[in-house]
């Protein structure tokens, strides 16, 4: 598991590619005096750490004292932000912009008001093509400084027009806190507490999102207000399991930047991730055509320039097109086929696990066990939900409980049936603690206590009870959840038959495909 102890200069060096190390290194030989020679002593001495360890940091640099390095550690810090500042990103409009604001200020501190003032015309009309209106409040504010200080004569009802631009810049500002704030809320729920798991989380969730939606109007919404309301939309439909709006919302979140494709490369992170619930979207309704047509999008993405911008990007891009891929075997029933992507998850999982959060990693410990399981293979699907299991429950308590469940069937299906007992009561208490029972948990659960003593002609029969009983609750929204996270009809349609449960999907996906229903 990931070292989140990791000390913060040590995590950043080791994030540094080989080009900006060099470059760290150039700059402190043109900018320290020769005492800062022991913060480069220091740099090398954590580069060439596996893992932090600070008594063996200090014994293999003897000159660094243990009063010292605290203090050192936090200058490190600032000289290698300081040298990665001068390696210019041209294409960051964060960074330009942040650099004409100080040549503005560096010229009206030599007492040059219109050439201050030319820029900060040219700042704002830059920021405001580019719907960058925090620097354009920025600039207006600076602008109406200098006016109110020097009688600079620029242009006639001057005082009026900064007047409008203010109250137009902020109005933008304003709508797009409260947009952005509503989203990040809604995202928040899903990550703590997954989809609605009853009608009071529905009634709870509904009260909250009307409350603090603003009232909007689409003719007057720049790409940011539209970007996350399309966000807020598209958590809400998603928490409630309204797949269909799920998907719409996704879509016109993509399709935004199909409309600006300059804003890829302001808010790649922002395309990366809708992509992502695009792909999502398409994959739990089993829309495989455009499954495959926006995964060749992310694919191509993945391969571009912009794709592989920072680092930021290529975890990102990481992430959610393994992701997809993954999904994309689930969807096709290949399991065994998707195993191969396994290895290169797990090195790009030890690769960057400085930087990935413990909801990521947990994701793709559970769709690896998913695709052990569903191979046939439960020995190592257990291995991978053991892994989830045994971490600290803070995040996605949906994704613990249905661990869990897909863990109990997995000892089912290997005969463990010593284990089963404790198992099932374990499971069900901890699933009924989090409130995490549904209908269908319910049924499996009344199942898999009978099942031990069945012979093998009723425990077929009994299957197939089960099967029809849970074929009612398909398309039911608060039930749903229970398909989206295991494909229980399939294996179920795997033990009647007796044959893997991969052969079943697969056959259910070509079927689909042969009578020209999108699967």
């Amino acid at each position: 598991m990931p070292n989140r102890s990791a000390d913060t200069v040590y995590q950043l060096i080791k994030s540094l590619e080989k080009s900006e190390k060099r470059n760290f290194k150039l700059y402190m030989g043109r900018n320290t005096v020769q005492g800062d020679l022991k913060s480069v002593q220091l740099f090398d001495a954590l580069d060439k750490m596996e893992e932090y360890d600070e008594g063996l940091l200090l014994k293999k640099s003897p000159d660094i004292k243990k009063q010292q390095l605290s203090n050192m550690k936090a200058q490190l810090y600032r000289q290698i932000l300081a040298s990665l500042r001068l390696m210019r990103d041209e294409e960051n409009i964060d960074i330009q912009l942040h650099e004409q604001m100080d040549f503005a200020r560096i010229l009206y501190n030599k007492g040059l008001y219109h050439q201050s003032l030319k820029l900060l015309d040219k700042i704002k009309e830059h920021a405001l093509s580019r719907f960058q209106y925090t620097f354009a409040l920025q600039a207006i504010i600076f602008e109406k400084k200098i006016e109110g200080l020097h009688i600079t004569r620029s242009m006639e009802d001057r005082a009026e027009q900064l007047s409008r631009e203010t109250e137009q810049v902020t109005a933008h500002l304003t709508l797009i806190n409260k947009l952005s704030n509503l989203a990040l809320q809604l995202y928040s729920w899903y990550i703590k507490m997954g989809h609605a798991r009853d009608e009071k989380d529905v009634s709870a969730l509904k009260l909250f999102y009307e409350t603090k939606l603003p009232p909007v109007e689409a003719a007057q919404l720049g790409f940011y207000e539209k970007l996350y309301l399309w966000q807020c939309y598209c958590w809400y439909a998603f928490i409630l399991q309204d797949l269909l709006q799920y998907y719409r919302y996704t879509q016109k979140w993509v399709d935004l930047f199909s409309q600006h494709p300059y804003m890829i490369q302001i808010e790649t992170g922002q395309y990366i991730k809708g992509l992502h619930n695009l792909l999502g979207a398409h994959f739990m309704l089993g829309n495989g055509d455009k499954f495959n047509e926006a995964l060749s999008l992310f694919e191509a993405f993945a391969s571009s320039d912009c794709g592989n911008c920072n680092d930021n990007s290529r975890i990102q891009t990481f992430v959610y097109l393994q992701t997809a891929r993954i999904n994309k075997h689930f969807m096709e029933g290949t399991f065994s086929t998707g195993l191969e992507l396994v290895p290169e998850i797990e090195n790009k999982l030890k690769e960057f696990e400085l930087q990935l959060d413990r909801h990521r990693i947990l994701v793709f410990y559970y769709k690896i066990a998913c695709l052990y399981f569903g191979s046939g293979n439960n020995e190592k699907a257990i291995e991978y939900l053991n892994r989830i299991i045994h971490w600290k429950v803070d995040l996605r308590t949906d994704l613990q409980c249905y661990s869990r469940l897909l863990h109990l069937i997995a000892h089912y299906e290997l005969g463990n049936y010593d284990l089963l007992e404790y198992l099932i009561k374990s499971v069900f208490r901890f699933m009924a603690k989090m409130q995490n029972l549904s209908v269908v948990e319910e049924e499996i659960f009344g199942f898999l206590r009978k099942s031990f003593y069945m012979t093998p002609v009723k425990l077929k029969a009994a299957f197939k009870v089960l099967k029809e009983k849970l074929e009612k609750h398909q398309g039911k929204p608060l039930e749903s959840r229970s398909y989206m996270y295991l494909d229980i009809i399939g294996w179920l349609e795997s033990k009647i038959e007796g044959v893997p449960v991969q052969e079943v999907i697969r056959r259910r996906y070509m079927r689909g495909r042969k009578n020209g229903k999108k699967e």
